[in-house]
This record gives structure tokens, sequence and C-alpha cells, in this order.
């Protein structure tokens, strides 16, 4: 009996972790609701980020993974900004704001760059604490994707078009 039993429990267990699995991969999660402030001082929240398809990217300046990604996100951002897509960059709170403010200015940074002081904005979405973290929103804002580390970035450009697509 016991033969029997244990592989059963095991066969149970897996496939109630795939069900899990499954439905989450069919359910979304709402971004959540952030307020900012810009380099330039300009206070916004995430409720401007409706009808557009954003890509808010954690980052800091020690990190070498997002100091390398940097230019492929600036190029997906010029790729698709004028199709209803945006990016925020979001610099934690352990980043000096002087070394955000002189990288955003030497690399001509084209998209909004918010410095995360509390870390209110990193908790808000799920405690974000590895560099760079990268999430997708869509146009209803809803998170579709969170990369952790670099994107592949032609996955990335591919669901950026298929979001932008849809209604």
């Amino acid at each position: 009996m016991r033969r029997f039993l244990i592989p059963a429990l095991v066969a149970v267990a897996l496939a109630a972790g795939g069900v899990l699995a499954y439905q989450s991969l069919l359910s979304t999660q709402k971004a959540p609701e952030v307020s900012y402030v810009l380099l330039n001082g300009q206070k916004l929240n995430s409720a401007s980020w409706q009808g557009k398809v954003m890509l808010v990217n954690f980052w800091a300046t020690s990190c070498t993974t997002c100091v390398r990604e940097m230019p492929q996100i600036i190029a997906t951002h010029e790729k698709f900004k004028q199709r209803g897509f945006d990016t925020l960059a979001v610099a934690m709170s352990y980043d000096p704001p002087a070394y955000v403010s002189m990288f955003a200015e030497t690399r001509q940074l084209p998209f909004s760059v918010a410095i995360d002081n509390t870390g209110e904005i990193a908790r808000r979405f799920g405690d974000v604490r590895l560099t760079p973290t990268t999430v997708l929103i869509n146009k209803q804002g809803e998170i579709i994707k969170r990369f952790v580390g670099e994107p592949d970035f032609a996955a990335l450009h591919a669901l950026i078009e298929k979001l932008l697509a849809q209604g």
C-alpha cells in the first residue's frame, strides 16, 4: 500500500502545482498606484500611464548590468515612443541623487527618471530589491511581465508590439 501511496501523493502535489502555475499565468496583477518626482522636479503619478504601454525599470548607477542594458532601454523607448509607449527609470533609494542626475544628463536619457528616495515605489512594485528589475504594464494598467536581470530584448520588443496592437 505504501508503495502506491507516496507516488500518488507526489502526482497529486504536482498536478495541484501545475494548476496553480497555469492559473497564475492567466491572472493579471494591477500595477500599483505610485507617486513620484522626476529629476526636473515634476510631480507625477501612475494615473498618467493609463492608455499607454509602460516599461518601469528599477536600476542603480552602481549596478553594472543596469548600466550595460541602458542603451537597449533607450533604444526600446525610441523605437516605440510614438506609438503609445513610455518608459520610467526608477533609481533605487540607495543611489546617490547626484550620481543619478549626472548619469541621466551625460547619457541624455530620453525618458522620465525618478529617484525612489524612500523606497516606496520599489515596495509597491513587490518589494523590488534586485537591479535591474523591469516591469511591463499594458494599456489597462496590468502588469504583464516582470524581468529580474537583463531582459531578452528581442522577446521584450515582440511583447511590446503585441501589447501596442491590443485595444
